[in-house]
């Protein structure tokens, strides 16, 4: 045994824990922090004097109602398992799937991103305004370039200094968050108190009363003015200021307990900050009239004339500016009311600052979290380098840059109305897609469904989604078609891609739900033949082994009908060991883009898992009826009991159809290698060009062999080639009809079958040398050549039943023949062809001995340079020329 060295006798230090938050810190205060912005202090004055107390409230409760409900559904997926870091993009990938998971999970972290540029803007303009009017009215550099260029630089620098705060860790972070918050509190504060102040001559003037019944009830009603004077106008200007609630949840790899804070954090959240909205349009609408001149000399007197408005009850006539329209105070003309009414108006400011700042700073940390998740799961290619974290709380570096990056882009853009009428759809667009995560994974009743929060509804969630849609219109139609068809883009993209992920999503259990309904009443549809659709069961074994024919049968049931290849194992394996061979087979299939089953039996021998498969594949009527093998190749040197097995197979009439495509050999290199490797393509991959399919339609077998080149035709790859119909003698005869009523016949199928031809005498003699090969082929099997000690012929044969006796050579004499004369006739018809169809000949297990038969079919076949499929029906029709 080796001694352990010094330094492993040692105890390593573990490594230090990752910075975790509450609730409370990490995230109802970080979701308040979002939620009130820019619109809290310089919109919401306005939007009450324009829709009146009642409205306002109106709007407010309905705003609240929907990111309430969208709180409710987030709250409800966050408790159904454990959550990790991702945030929105987690919970919605992990519910409805990558597909839809990822679009948004890309535009959110994008939306974020931008929005930070949004809120720095809103910032630098308050700074830049404060700079020329205020602060510093007579410094000369108050103005450092031009108010645009002033608003870029300002923003950049904020942004940088944001970024600086954001890289060196959650806890600055969060701790900046706090000290944010504490600002905006200490602002609300002093506006509630100087709401309770009297108020100077000087504010008079400006519209501000303290606290009037008159002015309350003047206020109540709506007042509205100018283009956007309506109650949706109001309602899309006010209600970005309510969204914000997934601020919690983005971080959700930062939280002690997601499973308890988001919900509990973000419905605290909403809680408040909709009582502070009501609180603040209630109180400002009761202390300030809606016009005012500012003047102080405008007070009512003798000689003032008519006084309109309710200030003429305090002593204040502002009827001219109300008249000509031309008051600069007032809820109805200035912006900073509630400055107006504090009783220290620069804490109004800092509230502004702290307001802009935290929700700049909380979308800077969100936009990296989110899109960190993203790369992590590799559904785009490129995105993988910003997904690696550093330090203890995995913190995205690289994408705190590239966010930091968008947002300098748009900051550079320095117009606060051009970035945000994008920014909102862009969150209604992910509030709509969690309430339908919600709604779908719960109308699903699966079994995964078990959320520990249950205080939602599976209907409000839905109308939480309509809804959060028709408000993306009613905002910015453009904006929300924009916002659409990027998703819809993304959508397709992943759809297209099919990423190796299984998250057990809704949409998983959705599809099964369907398509097990669908099966289910199948049941009940009784089948008629123009249904008839030719369902594939493939004996193909490995599906890697025989590419040419799995490819073959999946160009003609691709969309159209079922098709599972199957496999007989006939020795004993572990059921972990058999699952994962079934799971490379079906990942060897979807790469190769092959719609099929692959279903896998363990049987004694090929016979009798053949007859298991038969019993035991399908569903209701999702089950084959045509029966597709490989050509035995190597008949001659496999033991007897495997031909035995392999005729009987042959010979099922439970199937419509058995397809032999001697073209096709089975690969003698080891599955598991072929696996490895990229195979290449097959003839049956690659368009045909303007060659033709002959058809030998030698037997009536219900048409299925008509049939079969008419569904090649609809495929590209087949689309270009004609089909030639060559009928025998004794098929006319059989069918009581003439070539030109067979013609006929067959055009009123409508399979487009123009070329019709009769062939020569097909029962003539061949020639001699064709006979001569085989009889050379059969002669292994003669009972003469095994005869030993005078043992009688018939005994041999009932003890060998594969071998042929001569009493059986002269027996079938004339269809040996025949299928050596059939060889000859489509060498001279059909040896530039695409394809060869043939019906098959018939052979009655134990009338035929097995090594004629097989002998038969593949003198048949023998020396033609095209692909040979030969079809036998159970003369089920397949094809009707009417209509019912």
């Amino acid at each position: 045994v080796d001694k352990q060295s010094p330094d492993e006798d040692e105890p390593t230090e573990p490594p230090p824990e990752p910075a975790r938050f509450g609730w409370a810190q990490g995230v109802m205060i970080r979701c308040m922090l979002n939620i009130w912005g820019v619109i809290l202090y310089l919109r919401l004055p306005w939007i009450t004097a324009q829709a009146g107390i009642g409205l306002t409230w109106i709007i407010i409760l309905v705003s609240s109602s929907i990111t309430g409900i969208t709180g409710l559904s987030t709250s409800a997926i966050a408790t159904n398992g454990k959550v990790k870091g991702g945030g929105t993009y987690f919970l919605i990938s992990r519910s409805l799937g990558p597909e839809l998971g990822g679009s948004i999970g890309l535009i959110f972290a994008f939306a974020n991103a931008v929005a930070v540029a949004m809120h720095t803007v809103g910032f630098a303009e308050t700074v830049q305004a404060l700079m020329q009017v205020e602060i510093f009215p007579c410094f000369p550099l108050s103005i450092m370039v031009d108010k645009l260029n002033d608003i870029r630089i300002i923003g950049v620098i904020t942004v940088t200094c944001l970024l600086a705060i954001s890289m060196a860790g959650m806890e600055w972070e969060s701790k900046a968050q706090v000290l944010f918050f504490f600002v905006i509190m200490v602002s609300f504060a002093s506006y509630i108190v100087g709401t309770i102040i009297p108020a100077t001559p000087e504010k008079q003037a400006k519209g501000f009363f303290s606290y009037r019944a008159d002015i309350f009830a003047e206020n109540f009603v709506p007042g509205w003015r100018g283009l956007e004077g309506s109650f949706f106008g109001m309602f899309s200007i006010f209600f970005p200021s309510a969204t914000g609630i997934l601020a919690g949840a983005n971080i959700s790899g930062d939280l002690k307990d997601p499973n308890v804070a988001i919900p509990r954090g973000t419905m605290l959240a909403i809680f408040w900050t909709t009582i502070s909205y009501l609180i603040i349009s209630a109180t400002i609408g009761s202390c300030v009239l809606r016009d005012a001149s500012g003047y102080i000399n405008d007070t009512v007197s003798s000689l003032s004339g008519e006084c309109l408005g309710v200030g003429c009850n305090y002593g204040w006539n502002f009827t001219e500016c109300m008249t000509n329209k031309t008051c600069p105070f007032g809820l109805s003309n200035y912006y900073q009311s509630m400055s107006l009414v504090s009783a220290f108006a620069p804490l109004i400011s800092a509230g502004i600052f702290g307001a802009t700042l935290s929700s700049a700073l909380a979308c800077l940390v969100s936009a990296p979290k989110v899109f960190q998740c993203l790369c992590k799961d590799k559904l785009y290619p490129g995105i993988g380098f910003f997904g690696k974290g550093y330090g203890k709380n995995n913190e995205p570096l690289r994408s705190y840059l590239l966010a930091y990056i968008i947002a300098i882009c748009f900051i550079l853009i320095a117009e606060l109305n051009t970035i945000a009428p994008i920014i909102s759809n862009f969150f209604l667009c992910s509030y709509a897609l969690i309430n339908f995560s919600c709604f779908h994974a719960s109308i699903t009743n699966s079994p995964g469904w078990r959320p520990t929060f249950r205080f939602y509804s599976k209907w409000l969630s839905l109308l939480g989604a309509v809804v959060s849609v028709i408000i993306m219109f009613l905002l910015t139609w453009w904006a929300a078609l924009i916002a659409i068809g990027i998703v819809i883009f993304l959508l397709g993209y992943v759809l297209y891609k099919k990423p190796d992920v299984n998250w057990g999503s809704s949409m998983q259990a959705s599809s099964y739900n369907m398509a097990l309904s669908q099966c289910v009443g199948l049941n009940q549809v009784e089948d008629h033949i123009k249904n008839y659709r030719p369902q594939c069961l493939v004996l193909s074994g490995p599906p890697c082994m025989r590419p040419s024919l799995v490819d073959f049968i999946s160009t003609f049931t691709k969309n159209h009908s079922l098709m599972i290849c199957a496999n007989v194992i006939t020795v004993s394996l572990r059921i972990e060991t058999l699952n994962t061979k079934i799971s490379t087979h079906l990942k060897w299939l979807d790469k190769r883009r092959i719609k099929s089953f692959y279903h896998t039996v363990v049987a004694d021998d090929l016979h009798v898992g053949v007859q298991m498969l038969l019993q035991s594949t399908g569903l209701g009527r999702m089950k084959p009826n045509v029966l597709v093998m490989g050509f035995k190749k190597n008949w001659r040197k496999a033991q007897p009991n495997n031909i035995e097995n392999y005729i009987g197979i042959l010979q099922y009439v439970y199937h419509t159809v058995t397809s032999v495509l001697n073209s096709d050999e089975k690969s003698q290199v080891d599955p598991e290698e072929l696996m490895a490797t990229s195979q290449p393509t097959t003839v049956f991959q690659t368009r045909q060009g303007k060659k033709t399919i002959d058809v030998y339609w030698l037997s009536d077998d219900g048409g299925l062999t008509l049939l079969l080149p008419y569904l090649l035709t609809r495929k590209k790859r087949w689309g270009r080639c004609k089909v030639r119909v060559f009928v025998g003698g004794e098929l006319i005869k059989s069918l009581h009809l003439s070539i030109y009523r067979l013609k006929a016949l067959i055009s009123r199928f409508r399979l487009g079958f123009q070329d019709v031809q009769v062939l020569p005498d097909i029962n003539g003699k061949p020639q001699s040398e064709h006979i001569k090969r085989f009889e050379d082929l059969i002669a292994p099997y003669r009972v003469s050549s095994v005869q030993k000690d005078g043992q009688e012929a018939d005994e041999t044969t009932k003890d060998f039943s594969w071998m042929v006796s001569d009493e059986e050579m002269e027996t079938f004499r004339a269809k040996s023949l025949r299928q050596i004369r059939l060889n000859e006739v489509i060498q001279d018809y059909s040896r530039d062809a695409a394809l060869i169809i043939v019906t098959m000949p018939v052979g009655r297990r134990g009338a035929c001995p097995s090594s004629l038969y097989m002998a038969w079919l593949e003198i048949v076949s023998r020396d033609l340079r095209p692909p040979v499929l030969l079809v036998r029906g159970n003369q089920e029709n397949v094809l009707t020329m009417y209509c019912q």
